[in-house]
């Protein structure tokens, strides 16, 4: 680079010919001094002298902004890094900057970050070295505040129709509000939480952390188990701005009958097996095996006894065939042989068969019925 006919205001030295900015740049006010003089007084980086973070001591989220992030980090190294990347500033003459760091976790609310830059400015390579100390400060973020003061503007309650809903079903509708809630988390979504659940006589009572999510739990279980809701709004209380606040409960009401049920409806065609209750109930006879279909009018179920269930079935011996429409078999309390029905749906060649006894006499059942709602589909 040729010399200019400049010399430096401080030194008095002869500085090279530089270039004259392109239109609309500024021009550098240092861009008269020579290089010795403006390295004495150059900053590579410009770096904070300390960094706080803020993070929540129940479920890890760290603020930013103003609002509350999930960065599902186990510790938070790798989240130091990033904080000390966006709040350092690298000089604007500095061409190819390169940079590494080395965290040093100092205690458990201290990270010393060692980060070396390099880069090359008026054609010089010049390295420097910054340490930034980060602090971690653990508070309570806004969303397990609400979960810790019992917060929630709706409630989901699981009931069944002149029954108590099964172990199992309530165990199922339980997973599909914690399904639905992790989906909400997953997309980001803070204002998702179960602040409570609990069994209580009947059913389950479920309190949600919004309306909106209320209803989305409501419609995937009777989607997975038929029945239906009603929603009824409750004014609680009025918010800082004088609006009014309302909590919603959702009462879902499931099937009177569910998949695997044995009932007697009073049709005298003989009992059926329940497959499925999402909108008309359907399952087979036992006796023939025919499927069998009610619709729910009025959202009530056909009237019909119960006689007992597919897990009340026992394995007993198929005595004889005796034609197409009856067979032998043994009952299993008294191992007498007994004619019964032959449905469609046994198989002749079998040795031994799952029957029902109950006060209707004794029926065979399927081996494996398809039940298509019994509470472990996805929803």
């Amino acid at each position: 680079m040729s010399e200019s006919r400049e010399f430096c205001p401080r030194c008095g030295e002869t500085i090279p010919e530089r270039p004259e900015p392109r239109p609309g740049e500024p021009r550098d006010p240092d861009r008269v001094l020579c290089n010795d003089c403006y390295f004495e007084e150059f900053d590579l980086v410009d770096a904070p002298d300390r960094i706080e973070i803020r993070v929540c001591a129940q479920c890890g989220a760290v603020h930013r902004g103003n609002r509350w992030v999930d960065v599902g980090a186990d510790d938070y190294v790798d989240v130091a890094v990033e904080e000390v990347s966006e709040a350092l500033a690298v000089h604007l003459e500095a061409e190819s900057v390169d940079w590494e760091v080395a965290p040093e976790q100092v205690d458990a609310t201290t990270i010393k970050m060692h980060c070396r830059f390099s880069g090359i400015v008026r054609d010089t390579p010049v390295v420097e070295d910054v340490l930034v100390p980060v602090k971690i400060s653990r508070e309570t973020c806004k969303r397990c505040g609400r979960i810790a003061g019992g917060s929630y503007a709706a409630i989901v309650q699981v009931r069944a129709d002149e029954r108590d809903p099964s172990d199992g079903e309530l165990e199922q509708a339980e997973r599909i509000a914690q399904e639905y809630i992790a989906d909400r988390e997953e997309k980001g979504d803070r204002n998702a939480y179960i602040t409570e659940a609990s069994h209580v006589e009947g059913g389950l009572d479920m309190k949600i952390s919004t309306t909106q999510m209320g209803g989305g739990i409501a419609e995937r279980i009777i989607r997975q188990f038929g029945g239906s809701y009603t929603s009824n709004e409750t004014l609680v209380t009025e918010d800082s701005d004088g609006n009014e606040v309302y909590r919603v409960t959702y009462a879902i009401r499931l099937p009177r009958y569910r998949p695997g049920e044995v009932i007697d409806p009073e049709d005298d065609d003989g009992p059926v097996l329940v497959r499925s209750v999402r909108g008309n109930l359907k399952g087979r006879r036992v006796t023939t095996g025919e499927p069998f279909e009610a619709s729910f009018e009025d959202e009530n179920a056909p009237e019909a006894r119960r006689l007992g269930t597919r897990e009340d079935a026992e394995d007993t011996t198929l005595v004889a065939v005796e034609d197409e429409n009856a067979v032998q078999v043994l009952d299993p309390e008294t191992y007498e042989a007994k004619t019964v029905a032959r449905p469609d749906y046994l198989d002749p060649d079998a040795d031994t068969v799952p029957v029902l006894k109950s006060r209707a006499g004794l029926h065979v059942l399927p081996e494996d019925d398809g039940d298509t709602n019994d509470g472990e589909d996805d929803t």
